[in-house]
């Protein structure tokens, strides 16, 4: 039977190579959304009996999504968070300002596109972010497509960068400030020769899912840091036009929510939309 345990199926990756289906990390994945273990169990029996050799991660991510938000819009919102960051494009410039946000809301004071002297030229940077006199030089490399890793030349590249900007402080006695290792910050997946690059030049590699256990997606979920792509009420629009005045965090628009009247949005409307950002930035013990 094609939805059976036994027979685990062969599903297509979003790289287009094939794996064998596991419940493991589907539950894993229903779980990170907060759902109950009843609604875990459920969505899961309804997805194996449907499962059949061939099926795209994307189509059984699809139908856990349509199932999750029959239960309730805020499981479904932290579910398609890796699907929320990819709607950050499809430049990279609002990922910079969600990295950014991310730092200014865990001890950091995060700016981003600075322009700092190398010892041989002048080099623009994602963000650069400081706490006390330490400051930290972080590169954002996004990627609409979720097929698509950093490969060794992004750390590689970035690492020569750095070492610039290194010599030139030097050179120019900024002594007052200490540079930390430099971060390379991607929505994908590093190769296992950029990360073993990175580990060995002393860059701080910070992927989807790496390092493990404190990756981007477990940071976003740990502190409750949701961009406002995950949203199942704002329209494309109203996301790009929040997006447009550097709103990337859901915290940000619960302290900005004067902008969804600059958008014409019903005062019902409006309480729905805070109320979700609400649930969904509380502590997980409240959820």
């Amino acid at each position: 039977m094609a939805g059976s345990r036994a027979s685990k199926p062969k599903i297509r990756k979003a790289s287009g190579q094939m794996a064998t289906y596991s419940e493991a990390k589907l539950r894993r994945s229903l779980r990170r959304s907060g759902a109950d273990p009843g609604a875990v169990d459920a969505i899961v029996q309804t997805l194996n009996s449907e499962l059949y050799p061939g099926m795209t991660t994307r189509e059984i991510y699809n139908r856990a999504f349509s199932l999750l938000r029959a239960y309730r819009n805020s499981f479904a919102s932290r579910y398609k968070l890796k699907r929320a960051i990819y709607e950050l494009g499809p430049t990279g410039f609002p990922f910079e300002k969600f990295v950014a946000a991310l730092l200014n809301h865990s001890g950091y004071s995060a700016t981003t596109n600075v322009i700092l002297h190398g010892d041989c030229v002048d080099h623009e940077v994602d963000v650069v972010a400081r706490n006390g006199d330490t400051q930290t030089l972080i590169e954002c490399k996004f990627h609409a497509d979720d097929g698509r890793k950093c490969h060794v030349k992004v750390p590689l590249y970035i690492d020569s960068r750095f070492r610039d900007i290194a010599a030139g402080s030097d050179k120019n006695g900024a002594l007052d400030i200490r540079l930390e290792p430099g971060w390379v910050v991607t929505n994908t997946r590093f190769t296992s020769d950029a990360l073993k690059y990175g580990n060995c030049a002393g860059l701080y590699l910070l992927s989807w899912n790496h390092p493990r256990g404190n990756g981007l997606k477990d940071r976003i979920d740990r502190h409750r840091l949701y961009p406002i792509t995950v949203s199942m009420l704002l329209s494309g629009r109203e996301k790009e036009f929040l997006l447009g005045r550097e709103v990337v965090l859901g915290r940000q628009l619960l302290e900005s929510a004067f902008l969804l009247d600059h958008l014409g949005v019903s005062r019902e409307r409006k309480d729905r939309i805070l109320g979700e950002f609400l649930e969904l930035c509380e502590p997980k013990n409240k959820t």
